[in-house]
């Protein structure tokens, strides 16, 4: 039996005899062949199909296993790093240490150190999974299916299980592999398994018969889950659902490879940087301490502490913690982020195009006026009545115009207009034809066919026009009449449509493209769309943060410039697609950066618009919710769509907003930078910090007898300053910060630690001085005194450089931290200021300090302080940048 399977058999291959045989059934036994009825399955074998299929989902959309994440936590450079410190600290410390003299507290604190930084990232994963999985679950794809005892109603996708009869039409994701059983003008791109860009017309059947030549995805009458329809309408059986699919198969085979951003590469830059001057530094360190000291066992030991103390073992939980953190404040301002690398780009945005109806205006198209040809009103509602017979019979996707027809018709309650008619066929929407035919037929067998579409595509059709009752040649006079009659509605702002018609027509079926043409002009539609109160706010807002918006429409220019005008989009530099056409690459690239409004765009033309504008260096989000937006939205940077759009153009976004409004859109960007802004906080302190460290170190190991410090005080410092990081994705950014689009910039870290790093290292050589000549800590006997007062100095300089780098103000006075950051590092000091008062400092080779050494302290910090800032200043001046 066909549906004889087990839901938990994947198989490794698809079934393409499965395929071959689905397309071969003639179309009188498809339904017994599928075990499905005409009227669609009933709820009992839906529920037993669903038991033996499960969810119609794929293997990447499925939930992750916890052991293997927390798992995965643990490989990164930095764990690694530390892990092979361990394993040579338990040697030295442990196999070879004379018995009784084994030394287990440093590989305790590694450890530690290891498994706090594993847990941490592992929580942060596991919770911006969790927190991603329930966003999406806001945002559900649906399908049109028709099931037993019911009309053709939607489900969401997961639903879907084979033998479903499904509905398709344009704008809709094929939600499995489906037998075509009914088409009309059905295109599908299949872009997304084939790669090619053109669509591909399906059929009932097989033409010629051949069924088992040629590649399975060139099959004629089977849609396959992932494409997605262009234009036209069909009827299919799903006949395979989730990982049994072309697209599970595929999914499956590639399930965890995911490639790697701009935002990813520069992370693992900054990782191996780091790592290579670890490399350089800890053989250095080692030498040095070596010939002086006269102890290489000490010296390697010292080396290996210097290495944890340099690795920024925090960096994966912290970027984690971050994008996670941005996703959830995100989402709680109606944003939802499919993918959390596209928070960055968010931030980096610096010019947002976007469509026009529902963005800049109210979504709430109403059909303001219906009149005839010459300009007069439709009192006897004849052009009413054929413009709603044209959007009642159509099967295709039924646009905002479509729903305001039907709307004012049901308004009047003059539904029953539809009575006396019967559909016949019909001619479907494509956006290069920009119209629509309906053939009817009333109860006299009178059969007419009916265009509603864009001007201009209108009039290239149309042979005749009616005025004053008359049908009159549609002279060179008249079509300019009829276009001015069009320009006046549209600079009210009003949307205009043309409605032709043809009657007694000969032929009986199948209809098509061609049978358009020698039409009678018969009126205009007239919608309003207001512009929303908001939007002029909202632009001005993203104005101020940088953010340059370009209105990308394939409305009339008029329309457009009308509306623009009245939300504050200068309209002066104005193009239409027609224009664009006809310039040559060099044009484009002037006029794309210049103009600020284009209309009468097809939907490969603000591709190009895009790509033009990526190619000057812009970071370019495209807002869009149609099936035409779908190709603009992965071409962007950042593709935004919204909850009611299309499936493929959610499919095709990286953020999907609950409302689409800009102010939303707004709060997106914002946050976005914030949340890139904390991250690179920690980079650079992280970076400057252990930059620092390495001069302060190579100072200390060439002129001390002693170590500066013992590999336990590394440890500990090093494992109080990581705790007193964890706070940083809750910091707030200054306003500052947030006004300009931020990019990620490799090339300026290694700029910034070479200038910021050693400041730390002229603070630490003091206190050098002060423990050596002021409290006489020179010689061996006492390295305990000038350890102690190296380790406090040490870590609270370290933990006050979250303050000095976090902001480009005074810390403190102009610009205060968050309170997590403010307790936690302010804890973390008091902590390490009272370690060597207490006995566990005492067995750790710490010793009390005297009171005076104090007042020493506080000299050194703001010392420290008042120059970090002075050079900050100066650095900023320099460079015109900080984080």
């Amino acid at each position: 039996m066909l549906w004889k399977k087990k839901k938990h058999q994947l198989r490794s291959d698809f079934n393409t005899e499965k395929v071959f045989l689905a397309a071969s059934q003639p179309l009188e036994s498809v339904y017994s062949y599928f075990q499905t009825l005409e009227i669609g399955l009933t709820e009992k074998q839906v529920e037993k199909r669903q038991s033996l299929y499960g969810k119609n989902e794929i293997v990447h959309e499925q939930k992750k296993n916890p052991i293997a994440t927390f798992v995965k936590a643990f490989i990164n450079p930095f764990i690694g790093v530390l892990t092979v410190l361990v394993i040579i600290s338990f040697i030295l410390d442990v196999l070879l240490a004379s018995p009784g003299e084994q030394e287990w507290t440093s590989i305790i604190i590694v450890t530690t150190m290891i498994v706090f930084s594993a847990i941490l990232r592992f929580f942060q994963e596991w919770k911006a999974n969790a927190s991603s999985e329930a966003l999406l679950k806001m945002v559900t794809n649906t399908c049109c299916v028709k099931r037993a005892g019911n009309t053709e109603y939607e489900i969401s996708i997961d639903e879907l299980v084979p033998g479903d009869i499904v509905m398709l039409a344009a704008g809709d994701m094929i939600p499995a592999d489906i037998r075509i059983i009914e088409a009309k003008d059905l295109f599908v791109s299949q872009s997304t398994l084939t790669g090619e860009s053109d669509a591909v017309e399906k059929h009932p059947q097989v033409i010629g018969g051949k069924y088992r030549k040629g590649s399975m995805v060139e099959l004629d009458n089977i849609c396959y889950m992932g494409s997605n329809v262009i234009s036209g309408s069909a009827k299919g059986i799903a006949f395979s659902t989730g990982n049994n699919t072309y697209l599970g198969t595929i999914a499956k085979s590639i399930v965890g490879h995911r490639a790697a951003t701009a935002f990813d590469k520069g992370i693992s830059k900054v990782s191996f940087l780091l790592i290579r001057f670890m490399l350089i530094m800890v053989p250095f360190v080692f030498f040095v301490n070596g010939l002086t000291k006269g102890n290489w066992l000490d010296a390697f030991i010292f080396a290996i502490s210097i290495a944890v103390g340099l690795t920024p073992e925090m960096l994966p939980m912290i970027v984690t913690a971050n994008l996670s953190k941005g996703a959830l404040a995100m989402s709680k301002k109606k944003t939802i982020v499919k993918d959390l690398n596209a928070i960055q780009n968010f931030g980096a945005m610096n010019i947002l195009c976007t469509d026009k109806t529902g963005t800049l205006t109210c979504d709430q198209i109403v059909l303001e006026r219906h009149i005839n040809a010459d300009g007069s009103e439709d009192k006897e509602r004849r052009i009413l009545r054929h413009a709603y017979f044209n959007s009642f019979f159509q099967t295709g996707l039924k646009n905002l115009m479509d729903r305001a027809i039907l709307s004012h018709v049901k308004e009047l309650s003059l539904e029953y207009l539809k009575d006396d008619y019967k559909k016949v066929d019909e001619i479907p929407f494509d956006f290069t034809r920009r119209r629509m035919s309906v053939v009817v037929e009333d109860q006299q067998g009178k059969r007419q066919i009916i265009t509603k579409g864009a001007v201009e595509e209108m009039l290239e059709i149309c042979s005749h026009a009616e005025f004053k009752g008359k049908v009159h040649p549609l002279t060179e006079d008249l079509k300019a009449q009829a276009k001015r009659i069009s320009e006046e509605m549209n600079h009210q702002g009003m949307r205009v449509l043309a409605l032709a018609h043809k009657s007694f027509l000969d032929k009986e079926n199948n209809f098509a493209i061609e049978d358009e043409r020698e039409m009678v002009l018969i009126g205009y539609l007239a919608f309003l769309d207001p512009p929303k109160q908001s939007a002029a706010e909202a632009i001005k807002q993203l104005h101020e943060y940088g953010v340059e918006v370009k209105v990308l429409s394939g409305d009339n220019d008029a329309v457009v410039k009308t509306i623009a005008r009245q939300v504050g989009i200068d309209t002066g530099t104005a193009i239409t697609g027609t224009e664009l056409a006809r310039m040559n690459e060099e044009e484009k690239m002037e006029a794309v950066q210049k103009a600020t409004v284009f209309s009468k765009l097809t939907p490969m033309q603000k591709v190009d618009i895009i790509r033009l504008l990526q190619s000057q260096d812009n970071t370019v989000g495209f807002l869009g919710d149609g099936i035409n937006d779908a190709a603009a939205l992965r071409q962007s940077d950042i593709g935004i769509s919204v909850d009611s759009a299309v499936d493929i153009a959610k499919e095709s976004a990286d953020i999907i907003l609950l409302e689409k409004d800009l102010m939303v859109l707004e709060d997106g960007v914002l946050e976005g930078r914030k949340t890139f802004g904390n991250i690179n906080k920690y980079i650079k302190m992280t970076a400057s910090s252990n930059f620092g460290n390495m001069f302060s170190v190579l100072a200390a190991s060439a002129f001390l007898p002693f170590l500066p410090m013992l590999p336990i005080h590394l440890l500990i410092q090093n494992l109080l300053y990581d705790i007193s990081q964890t706070t940083i994705p809750f910091d707030r950014m200054d306003a500052e910060y947030l006004r300009k689009p931020r990019k990620w910039d490799a090339s300026d870290l290694s700029r910034f630690m070479i200038y910021i790093g050693p400041i730390s290292s002229i603070f630490d050589i003091t206190t050098y001085l002060v423990m050596w000549y002021v409290f006489s800590a020179n010689a061996p006997e006492h390295q305990s005194l000038f350890q102690s007062g190296w380790f406090i100095e040490g870590l609270l300089s370290q933990t006050l450089i979250v303050h000095m780098i976090r902001t480009r103000k005074i810390p403190f006075i102009q610009s205060r931290a968050s309170w997590p950051v403010m307790t936690l590092t302010f804890l973390i000091m008091g902590v390490g200021i009272c370690i060597p008062f207490t006995s566990f400092g005492a067995s750790i080779g710490l010793q009390v300090l005297p009171m005076e050494y104090f007042w020493w302290l506080v000299g050194t910090l703001l010392c420290y302080c008042t120059l970090t800032q002075l050079v900050k200043v100066w650095y900023i001046k320099k460079f015109t940048r900080w984080l």
